[in-house]
């Protein structure tokens, strides 16, 4: 009797499916839904980064480039960071170019982890971490933040969980899906912490721009500003968020020369090189882009000024965030689970928002809502999320 094998490897067919595509799955059999759950930006891609692209294509900027990347791209990442963070990186061996963001994550955790290697992160967290982790045969060991401390992260809760076995800790401030973030004083913390236990820090700050102290005049806090720490972090970043280009799918890793080396290894035969007409307008937004973020940062935070207030007004209890264009709302008083009140919204009332438990267990309880939407849209939303509350209250 033939037996047949599984044609697909036990530690893929365990993953889960990301908790958002499936909820949206549902959504795009929907019509007339007020979408609050793409993290997406609203905008489109400045016209003169776009006008870079189509011009790299016009020029014959249509062939491989270096596998780190253009030198011309590197060159502008280092004095983009520079500039923002203080921060030094050599663009000739410091500096990767890579598929966005989820590239620079992914070759970061599998360029440093062998077999049961840990690696900790925190939670509620975006929903590839703890896959991308499984995925290089290592173990994901998840630190809770509570919305009781704004969803911070707590140094003892990092040193509670941290064992022989581990390797990195991975975070994201500002976060996705809490838009919590830290202050320079707290990653200085956590670059202690990694020092004493001899980890890396992987820097997840793809929405380091959309940090609202930076409003203010404030200089952006990152875990690359700290000279003294600089072999301790892996800077992880992308052209999504910032300047609205989620589809140029591009993004960066800077670090250790070592580090990057290994990246650029499994990039090299994974992917060979990032799209050229898209590094082409990455060197466009990051020399000449201040203006566009500073104009979507401040549409952003005007929206959160309008939606966290309505939110609470209604009784879903929302921490203001300080990062990012998300919102984290408990709906536990309604006496739905997160799912249920997500799909409550959506096939009852037309709007869409993510359950918080996509975002790991500790986000049970909770939505994620995106403010990356108009203000005319928010304003419906936050009417028909009212009146389902008004509905369940009869």
């Amino acid at each position: 009797m033939n037996v047949k094998r599984s044609r697909v490897a036990p530690h893929v067919a365990e993953l889960p499916k990301s908790g958002i595509r499936k909820f949206f799955d549902i959504v795009a059999k929907s019509k007339g839904v007020v979408s609050l759950g793409v993290g997406e930006p609203d905008f489109d891609t400045p016209w003169h980064i776009s006008r870079a692209a189509t011009t790299s294509i016009e020029d014959g900027g249509t062939h491989y480039t270096s596998n780190l990347g253009t030198i011309e791209l590197r060159e502008a990442i280092a004095r983009y960071l520079k500039r923002r963070f203080g921060a030094t990186f050599d663009p000739g061996g410091e500096i990767l170019v890579t598929v966005g963001v989820s590239e620079a994550i992914d070759l970061a955790v599998r360029a440093i982890c062998s077999p049961g290697d840990e690696v900790l992160y925190h939670e509620p967290c975006f929903v590839s971490y703890a896959p991308v982790i499984r995925l290089a045969h290592a173990v994901p060991v998840a630190v809770e933040t509570k919305v009781e401390d704004g969803f911070r992260l707590d140094l003892a809760a990092l040193e509670a969980k941290v064992t022989p076995r581990t390797r990195a800790v991975l975070l994201n401030f500002p976060c996705n899906p809490t838009g919590a973030t830290l202050t320079a004083e707290e990653m200085l913390e956590v670059l202690r912490f990694a020092e004493r236990h001899d980890l890396l820090v992987l820097a997840d700050e793809v929405y380091s721009e959309l940090n609202y102290a930076a409003e203010e005049g404030e200089p952006l806090p990152s875990f690359s500003s700290f000279p003294e720490f600089r072999d301790r972090v892996v800077l992880l970043n992308g052209f999504s968020k910032s300047w609205a280009m989620t589809g140029y799918r591009l993004g960066y890793a800077c670090g250790p020369r070592d580090v990057v080396e290994a990246m650029m290894k499994i990039h090299q035969y994974g992917i060979m090189s990032a799209p050229t007409p898209s590094q082409t307008a990455g060197v466009e937004a990051m020399d000449f882009g201040d203006a566009d973020v500073s104009r979507m940062r401040a549409e952003y935070r005007r929206r959160r000024d309008f939606l966290v207030p309505a939110l609470n007004a209604m009784g879903l209890k929302t921490v203001m965030p300080n990062g990012a264009f998300y919102v984290f709302s408990d709906i536990r008083p309604t006496g739905l689970d997160d799912e249920a009140f997500a799909l409550l919204l959506l096939k009852e009332h037309s709007v869409a928002v993510v359950p918080g438990s996509a975002f790991g267990p500790c986000g049970a309880g909770f939505v994620r809502m995106s403010y990356a939407t108009s203000m005319e849209k928010l304003h419906i939303a936050v009417g028909r999320i009212g009146d389902a509350l008004g509905q369940r209250g009869k």
